[in-house]
């Protein structure tokens, strides 16, 4: 099913005697422009007025490419919960096989749309399925200081059963914990000193069985070593199921795991170590899962964020008006998805490159690979 079924019943923003252009044509005007390239609203509207004859192939465009201001309001005019909800369905219909996934969430802020001392600039939080490669969700934030409500929020929104969800120490929060549990999901949550107490008392209690007691019979054990571009880091991870009496034990939601992670880091002639703590509701006895999703939640900067900004160049954008950043943003989000999913071995650059070069590939990437 094309993307474009899941936004027929989207809400038209306009009074019924300004729809000279059809609302799913503007959509899908605008994320084949992005796929080729597109910038901004008057590269869109350029995008239309060269690809017209191909665009008709697949929707009518009865009245032509509306002008790139009537283009801009229109998308600024969404309702962006209501484009969200279009979106997750979508996305839900892509991830055929959900359980066992590794979900992050993390923050982005898009730098430049803000409208100097008017309009603060927006910050969005990203759900990304590593296990899929596909963007699940973006949810505006008011700040990056409100990140915790928004990612609860974010939380409900989502479908998670079955799924390892992480997050960064910000939202090592008792109540976020408790949202994923109840969603039926897992998390592995990094403990920082914004969580003092529950840090010491990790801390401690792996140096004290290292130090005075020994180790308990359950823990478990797991390495990873990486290498490339002149360095080689290891990564050692032990887990330790929750004690009885365990301090704050009761207050985590599906709390069973305490984790260490030693990071060691060989450049050159250099070696530097760094120790993580986590708390996670995943068995001590499936470390090679847990080590998993610690790794895979740094992703999110690599394949979701940094492809954002250099590849979409989002962060560029000046885009400010009303919902515009917002809803544009989930347009490109939509992009790499559909990118991602493409088979043909190239970069994110060279995909996008070859969409606005090709409109046979265009249409692979909107409408799938052809058998």
């Amino acid at each position: 099913m094309c993307f474009l079924d899941h936004f027929e019943n989207l809400e038209d923003p306009r009074s019924t005697i300004n729809r000279r252009h059809d609302l799913l044509d503007i959509v899908f005007l605008a994320v084949s422009a992005v796929l080729s390239g597109a910038h901004g609203w008057k590269d869109i509207k350029d995008f239309g007025d060269v690809k017209l004859g191909w665009l008709r192939q697949f929707r009518a465009f009865e009245h032509g490419i509306p002008v790139d201001d009537t283009i801009a309001r229109v998308i600024s005019a969404l309702a962006p919960e209501a484009m969200m909800s279009c979106f997750i369905d979508w996305v839900n219909e892509l991830r055929a096989a959900q359980g066992a996934e590794c979900i992050a969430i993390d923050g982005k802020t898009f730098r430049r749309s803000h409208d100097g001392e008017k309009k603060e600039a927006l910050h969005a939080l990203n759900a990304w399925s590593s296990t899929h490669g596909l963007v699940l969700a973006q949810m505006k934030s008011a700040g990056k200081k409100n990140e915790i409500a928004s990612a609860q929020q974010l939380i409900e929104m989502l479908e998670l059963k079955g799924a390892t969800v992480t997050l960064d120490a910000m939202h090592c929060q008792r109540d976020t914990a408790k949202a994923i549990v109840k969603k039926k999901a897992d998390y592995v949550l990094n403990v920082k000193k914004n969580q003092l107490g529950l840090y010491e008392s990790v801390a401690d209690l792996f140096e004290g069985y290292e130090q005075f007691g020994g180790w308990p019979g359950e823990r478990t054990q797991f390495e990873h070593i990486d290498s490339g571009h002149g360095r080689v880091e290891e990564r050692h991870y032990t887990c330790l199921p929750v004690p009885k009496d365990f301090e704050g034990r009761s207050k985590w939601a599906g709390l069973k795991t305490l984790i260490r992670v030693t990071r060691i880091r060989h450049v050159k002639d250099t070696t530097s170590t760094e120790t993580l703590y986590y708390i996670a509701s995943l068995d001590t006895a499936d470390p090679e899962r847990i080590a998993r999703a610690i790794r895979s939640h740094w992703e999110v900067e690599n394949k979701v964020h940094w492809v954002l900004d250099v590849t979409f160049r989002e962060d560029e954008s000046r885009i400010r008006r009303d919902d515009g950043a917002q809803n544009i943003g989930l347009v490109r989000r939509m992009c790499l998805n559909l990118t991602r999913m493409h088979p043909k071995k190239d970069s994110m650059a060279g995909k996008l490159k070859a969409a606005g070069w090709n409109d046979e590939f265009r249409a692979e990437l909107i409408f799938g690979n052809p058998a």
